[in-house]
């Protein structure tokens, strides 16, 4: 721990003998050993227990156990108890957040001798402030060599240079994170080639990168690409300048690619024609069509597939996946009405997919036939989500009722169903716990009352009369609406809109497709993220 043990040399006759106990504590004097005394023996009175520290006796290690198990409010006031508490706490808390503004950087030594143990720091600033700079990061790096995780937000005074430093004194990291900072290649290739242990890479709205001009390309030599799991690109003009880190790193498990303009296709073909470990896949809003899934189809060990308002993908990509990925267990579809992804593809999914656990449909239109394909095959599924289809009305949701006995938890949103069909789930569905129906225009608060007097363990959650407060968005993303002053442009290729018949909310499939890269976080990416969660595996 960096210091000595609290713990003394006792005897049972020092006043401060930690098993001292109060009289009337509710032993029996059997527990305790009383020596006989006379009269005349001058036996010194103790203190009153009220005034005894019994921490007095709790090594320092013990100690810092009970501050770990605290939240962090109360570590903070524990911390000002006494000078001892304070010294504990200090050298025995691992993860630490700071307001990276520059008004910090005079007490930077000062905060990093007291929490010399750091292993996981994030340096947050607001777009309003000036962000700490080069010189703050480089003291940080000296003073906190084992770090192993760094997540930086808003730091835009930190360049180049200062990275540089950081990867230098700091080859422990096994997850960076960076947001809205304007450090550029040359500063991401020093971390890659230095972080030998480096795991997890994510990089969101990276501005040195959002330039048309030609961008020096993320090294395929660095020591990173072995040791790279997870590859996270979020809102990036030049994103494919990671293609070679992304086509080299040979032990890849994760890999997101959400809003980052450019062709995709050749860097998912070229990962498919080696050996690969890829085990998750997002695409939201980027530019791959079904050459890509066609790649993906050959990832032999994808077990989740979350794809989002892809227009050049169709039903025949899909099925590729389908018939060769036989390990899925999640995945999330989001058509973005396009209606180019339908009956052929879902089916696909229920014929091939038995083991698949969650799925997520979004501005598709299924019918009957895929639906009980799915309910039919799939045993497993646990959680269903369907929502913004106009297909989806009593017919389809009765299927599901009826054939889908371990579903666990159902989301119904913007869809064409009523009482009739929600009704079902009175006596379907046996494992059912929760049930949400949002924006179903036709879905009354009767139903609702009738499920909860039905079962009484189903949790209902129904919104009556809010049909058109928002519209459905699937984004998968964690981010919500674009910083200021970050525009992107159209996806290159246009893909022509079929049927752009009015949805429920009264906005037609055209103009739904336009709202472009400025969608925020879906109703339905929440809802499922809180699920996982629930019973699985973001860092800092």
């Amino acid at each position: 721990m960096g210091q000595s043990s609290s713990a003394h040399g006792f005897s049972p006759t020092d006043s401060n003998y930690p098993h001292h106990r109060c009289s009337g504590t509710g032993h029996s004097q059997s527990e305790f050993f009383y020596p006989t005394l006379s009269e005349e023996d001058d036996f010194p009175i103790s203190q009153p227990c009220e005034n005894r520290d019994y921490t007095d006796g709790l090594p320092d290690e013990c100690l810092a156990l009970i501050f770990q198990s605290l939240s962090s409010g109360d570590r903070k006031r524990s911390s000002l108890v006494c000078r001892r508490w304070l010294l504990v706490e200090g050298v025995s808390r691992h993860r630490l957040s700071l307001n990276a503004k520059a008004e910090i950087i005079p007490d930077i030594p000062t905060i990093f001798s007291r929490f010399d143990s750091v292993t996981k720091l994030a340096l947050r600033c607001d777009r309003k402030s000036v962000s700490i700079n080069d010189e703050a990061v480089i003291l940080i790096s000296h003073r906190c060599v084992n770090l192993t995780r760094l997540k930086l937000r808003g730091c835009r005074d930190i360049t180049d240079l200062g990275m540089a430093c950081l990867a230098k004194n700091c080859e422990k990291l096994k997850k960076f994170s960076c947001g809205s900072c304007m450090f550029g290649a040359e500063g991401m290739n020093a971390l890659l080639i230095n972080s030998i242990s480096l795991e997890e890479l994510s990089v969101k709205r990276l501005r040195c990168m959002n330039h048309t001009v030609s961008v020096e390309p993320i090294s395929i030599g660095s020591n990173a690409a072995c040791s790279l799991k997870s590859i996270c690109l979020k809102e990036l003009y030049n994103g494919q300048c990671f293609g070679p880190l992304i086509m080299g790193s040979k032990n890849l498990k994760t890999l997101k690619l959400l809003r980052c303009l450019g062709d995709w296709d050749r860097v998912l073909e070229t990962i498919a024609s080696r050996e690969n470990h890829l085990v998750e896949i997002h695409l939201e809003r980027v530019q791959v069509s079904d050459i890509g899934l066609r790649a993906i189809s050959k990832f032999s060990d994808l077990e989740i597939l979350h794809l989002v308002k892809a227009p050049e993908c169709t039903d025949a990509g899909v099925v590729d996946v389908a018939r060769h990925c036989k390990l899925l267990r999640k995945v999330h579809i989001d058509g973005w009405r396009t209606n180019r992804i339908g009956d052929v593809g879902l089916g696909a999914i229920g014929e091939y997919s038995v083991n698949l656990k969650e799925l997520v449909i979004m501005g598709l239109n299924p019918t009957v036939t895929s639906l009980l394909a799915i309910a039919s095959n799939c045993q497993k599924l646990e959680r269903l989500a369907l929502c913004g289809s106009e297909s989806i009305g009593d017919a389809e949701v009765t299927c599901i009722a009826t054939k889908c006995m371990a579903l666990k938890k159902l989301c119904i949103k913007g869809c064409e169903v009523t009482d009739e069909g929600i009704v079902s789930f009175a006596w379907g569905c046996p494992y059912l716990v929760k049930i949400k129906v949002k924006k179903c225009k036709n879905v009354t608060g009767e139903v609702a009352d009738l499920l909860r007097s039905r079962r009484g363990s189903l949790t209902v959650n129904l919104d009556v009369g809010e049909v058109d407060a928002e519209v459905v968005d699937g984004s998968a993303s964690d981010g919500g609406a674009l910083e200021e002053g970050i525009e992107f442009p159209p996806i290159a290729r246009t893909v022509p809109i079929l049927g752009a018949a009015t949805s429920n909310f009264g906005r037609s499939s055209a103009s739904t497709s336009r709202i472009g890269f400025l969608g925020g976080r879906g109703f339905v990416a929440c809802t499922f993220r809180r699920w996982s969660n629930g019973n699985a595996n973001e860092n800092l």
